[in-house]
């Protein structure tokens, strides 16, 4: 049933009340779920885990029945896991990736998406095989049972990971296949070329080179682009090429139940905009000229 939707957005987690203040938010916008950054994802400084308020923030969890394996954690934009050539920069990467994943177990959180990364002019087949190798080396050492959610790209740049194809290479040339998963973004998968609007046959695809037991996450957001324009630009739900008929029978997928729904769209004049996405996706039922209230 609709009202059982699996569904939320992206929160802050700022002072004075860091994780406290994150679950409230997720919260105020009617969510099942939610995802957010242990920092700023700009940059690998992160606060000690003492001053976050996780241990109230958890209890507020628990107190309202929220299931924590539907909490997600973002790792930050800053790193590159498929670098191979800049040594200085790697071993940054593995240490803040290692941190992320500590740190996301200690938010009682088990999924962390990463971004596979760039590749640099190395080319995608190195880079894969590069990315693997460090996986390997952040896998051995975290000490967690965190799940690595290796996130769908639009093939920005020099970015890795477009394509399903890739995405699976990543998965069988790592040598912890049971620690990784796959967070798709309906956004990004548009971008890249990929027929958002055909939803089964999406899915298909997927389950048939990837496999869906490997979904762990999915990040639900419109496209200011056509399809294939390899930009990134996400749009408010029913705003974009993709448009709400697709984006809603995604987030109500009887396939996708159980997988954290998460939205990522625009804030519109410094307001988030969840509550309304949430719910109209939630009640399968668009509003024509929603966003006008925002923008009032």
């Amino acid at each position: 049933m609709a009202k059982d939707l699996l569904i939320g957005s992206h929160v802050g987690m700022n002072a004075p009340d860091y994780y406290l203040g994150s679950v409230k938010e997720a919260m105020s916008y009617g969510s099942t779920a939610f995802m957010f950054y242990t920092g700023a994802p700009q940059n690998s400084y992160r606060k000690p885990l003492g001053d976050l308020k996780i241990e109230e923030g958890r209890a507020l969890l628990k107190e309202q029945g929220f299931d924590e394996n539907h909490i997600v954690v973002h790792a930050p934009y800053i790193i590159n896991p498929a670098n191979k050539n800049r040594p200085d920069l790697l071993e940054l990467t593995i240490k803040t990736i290692i941190n992320e994943l500590r740190r996301t177990a200690a938010f009682g959180a088990k999924i962390l998406v990463l971004h596979p990364g760039n590749h640099l002019g190395l080319g995608a087949e190195e880079a894969i095989k590069a990315l693997a190798e460090n996986l390997d080396t952040i896998l051995s050492q975290d000490g967690t049972d965190v799940k690595i959610a290796i996130e769908t790209m639009a093939g920005k740049g020099s970015e890795i990971g477009t394509c399903f194809e890739d995405v699976r290479k990543i998965i069988d040339l790592c040598h912890y296949p049971d620690r990784l998963g796959v967070c798709l973004d309906t956004c990004h998968v548009h971008d890249a070329g990929y027929d958002v609007n055909n939803v089964d046959d999406l899915l298909a695809e997927f389950d048939r080179i990837i496999s869906l037991k490997r979904l762990l996450v999915v990040h639900v957001n419109d496209s200011k682009n056509i399809r294939g324009a390899h930009k990134d630009r996400h749009e408010n739900i029913g705003y974009g090429e993709i448009g709400f008929e697709a984006l809603c029978k995604i987030a109500n997928h009887p396939l996708l139940r159980d997988i954290p729904k998460i939205l990522e769209t625009p804030y519109i004049n410094e307001k988030a905009p969840y509550s309304d996405e949430i719910r109209m996706l939630r009640d399968e039922k668009f509003i024509d000229n929603w966003k006008d209230k925002y923008l009032a």
